[in-house]
C-alpha cells in the first residue's frame, strides 16, 4: 500500500475520532462560542452607542455602523477561543498516554496531528457560522460581492488552518492540559491591541506602533474591506503572509515535538 492513500485514511480515522468527542461534550463546543457572542453583545449594546458616534468617516455613526465595524474581530476571536480548544485537547492527549499508545500501532504518525487540525476546523467552522449569523440578526449589512465573500470565508479557512497547527504545537509543547488552555489566550486578547474594537489611530504613539504592526491587524483589516465590500489595498497580502509564516511555523514545530517530546 502506498504511504498517501495510507495516511489519507488514517488522518480520516482520527478525525472521526476528535468528531465524536465533540458530540459527546457538546458544552465545550458551546462555551467556545458562547465566549466572542458574549463579546459582541457586549461591545455592541453596552459600548457600542458611544463608540460607534466616535468612527472616522461615520459622523452619525450609531450602533450599527459599530456592529459593522467591529464584526471582523470578532470573528477572527471566534478562530482564537477554538484554538484554545485544540491546544488542551492535543495536552490532554499528550499527558493521557494515547499519544505513546498511538505512536506504537501501524498507523501514519502525521494523522494524529491531521485528525486534531481537521477536527478543529470544522468547530470553528461551526462557530463562525453561528457568530456571523447572530451579527445579521444584529444587523449587520454587506454590502460584498460574491468574489468577496469567497475571499473573507478563504482568509478565515487559512487563519484558522494557521493557528490550528500553531496551538497544536503550543499543545504539544505545554506540560499539562492546564498550561495549554492559558498559552493562547494570548490571541484572544490581540485583537484588543490592534483594529478589532477601535481605530489604530485613536490609540497613543508606542501602543499605536504595535498595534499596526501586530498580525492580527492585516487579517481584520482585510476582512473588514471584504465584508463591507470596499477595497481593501495590500492588507490581503500581508494578512496572507502572516497566516502561511504562522501556519509554516505551527506545522514544522509540531512535527518536530511530536517527533521528539516523550509524553508525560
Amino acid at each position: 500500500m502506498s504511504t498517501a492513500p495510507h495516511a489519507v485514511r488514517d488522518s480520516a480515522t482520527m478525525l472521526r475520532r476528535n468528531l465524536k468527542h465533540m458530540a459527546r461534550y457538546p458544552s465545550q463546543t458551546l462555551m467556545l462560542i458562547g465566549l466572542p457572542l458574549l463579546f459582541l453583545l457586549l461591545f455592541v449594546y453596552v459600548f457600542g452607542g458611544t463608540m460607534g458616534s466616535r468612527l472616522p468617516g461615520t459622523p452619525a455613526g450609531d450602533r450599527g455602523d459599530y456592529l459593522t465595524f467591529i464584526t471582523p474581530g470578532i470573528l477572527v476571536m471566534t478562530v482564537a477561543s477554538v484554538s484554545i480548544s485544540t491546544a488542551v485537547s492535543v495536552a490532554t492527549d499528550m499527558t493521557g498516554g494515547i499519544i505513546d499508545r498511538f505512536r506504537t500501532m501501524a498507523i501514519a504518525k502525521v494523522s494524529v496531528l491531521t485528525g486534531h487540525v481537521l477536527g478543529a476546523m470544522v468547530q470553528t467552522a461551526l462557530a463562525l457560522a453561528t457568530v456571523s449569523g447572530v451579527a445579521f440578526l444584529l444587523g449587520l449589512e454587506s454590502a460584498a460581492t460574491a468574489m468577496q465573500w469567497l475571499g473573507l470565508i478563504g482568509l478565515l479557512a487559512l487563519l484558522s488552518f494557521a493557528m490550528t497547527w500553531f496551538t497544536v504545537a503550543l499543545g504539544l509543547a505545554c506540560p499539562s492540559p492546564e498550561a495549554a488552555s492559558n498559552w493562547p489566550m494570548i490571541f484572544i486578547m490581540l485583537p484588543f491591541v490592534g483594529s478589532g474594537f477601535v481605530p489604530v489611530e485613536s490609540m497613543p504613539t508606542g501602543l499605536r506602533w504595535f498595534a499596526e504592526y501586530q498580525p492580527f491587524t492585516p487579517i481584520i483589516d482585510a476582512l473588514r474591506g471584504l465584508l463591507s465590500g470596499s477595497p481593501i489595498g495590500s492588507d490581503v497580502f500581508r494578512a496572507i503572509g502572516w497566516c502561511v509564516v504562522t501556519g509554516l511555523l505551527g506545522y514544522l514545530w509540531s512535527r518536530h515535538l511530536y517527533r521528539t517530546r516523550a509524553a508525560n
